[in-house]
């Protein structure tokens, strides 16, 4: 491989995962199988950088070409899924962005039963960034509760509550409607925890019934219909790196230490998404807010749609925003 200079060299994953060829994770594979050609020569062994600007890289026969980023604001509907595939058959996060946009990474997701906003880019080093716990971008919950929120609640969340992986706490708790049958408070959390403020509600004696994020550091879901999707303005790309810019934070305690260990080992993987496709088992856990019953008995979910009665394949609505 050709030396080049050093601020325009990344690794050959993080290259080949930012073209949209494969996950860093299975651009790894590749590379160690002998698949991956660089400048006429195979390369097989890992650490491994590239040039993107000169260097001439080859995957299976096809030559990778460096592809722009692109950076999306999605607004979820609930029963959207956050995965690229679905057995299911049910519609996914990218079918709403606009046709010809090719892999990106979800940043931070959301449990099918969610909705709010999300970041969809092919950056991955601003991804990962934005999901390390180290640089603390905050991310704003509206969740909607059965029965009456109190003064005790919010101060419960504020202080933290301990579970599996740690302590977690809210950076800030506020109540917005409260009476004998619902209530709806505002959670502001940082930690970058696995379904945090679901877990910490339900450990609070508050199960979630309805969770939506409408804010993630200094984007919001302000204007953004539902299930509609648009490109970040300048100002907000400039926003969203000036909020990750410069070193992370060294977490204290141990929780923060696992939040950090296990981001490091997820950029390493190129599962900058956040852990929350992982379900979070234990006691500590709370009971799931999806699966109780009038009297606080479990009941077993409903399994998805698949497609229409006539069993053709599920529309898809896209409405991107320019």
């Amino acid at each position: 491989m050709r030396p080049s200079s050093a601020h325009r060299r990344v690794r050959l994953q993080r290259f080949l995962a930012d073209a949209g060829v494969v996950s860093r994770r299975h651009a790894e594979e590749l590379i160690l199988e002998g698949h991956v050609i660089v400048n006429n020569a195979a390369v097989q062994r890992l650490p491994a950088f590239v040039d993107p600007a000169h260097d001439v890289v080859v995957v299976r026969g096809a030559r990778v070409h460096v592809r722009p980023h692109e950076y999306f604001l999605v607004h979820k509907p609930k029963g959207v899924v956050c995965a690229d595939r679905d057995p299911g058959g049910r519609t996914r996060v990218v079918d709403l962005l606009p046709p010809g946009v090719v892999r990106l990474l979800i940043v931070g997701k959301l449990d099918p039963d969610d909705d709010g906003l999300l970041l969809l880019t092919n950056d991955s080093e601003l991804a990962a960034r934005l999901v390390h716990p180290g640089f603390r971008v905050p991310k704003v919950y509206r969740a909607e509760l059965r029965g009456l929120a109190d003064a005790a609640l919010l101060a419960g969340l504020r202080r933290g509550v301990w579970l599996v992986d740690g302590k977690l706490r809210a950076d800030d708790a506020q109540l917005i409607h409260a009476d004998r049958q619902r209530s709806l408070v505002e959670v502001t959390v940082s930690q970058g925890g696995s379904r945090q403020v679901g877990r910490m509600l339900a450990r609070l004696g508050h199960p979630v019934r309805k969770l939506k994020r409408i804010r993630i550091g200094p984007l919001s879901l302000a204007g953004l219909p539902r299930g509609a999707a648009r490109r970040l303005t300048a100002d907000e790309l400039a926003a969203l790196r000036a909020a990750v810019a410069g070193k992370p934070r060294r977490e204290k305690g141990g929780g923060g230490r696992a939040f950090v260990r296990g981001a490091r080992r997820q950029a390493a993987r190129g599962q900058v998404a956040s852990a929350s496709n992982l379900r979070p088992g234990g006691a500590d856990a709370g009971p799931d807010r999806r699966a109780r019953g009038k009297k606080g008995t479990t009941r077993p979910r409903p399994a998805p749609p698949t497609a229409r009665p006539d069993g053709a394949p599920r529309a898809t609505k896209r409405r991107f925003i320019t």
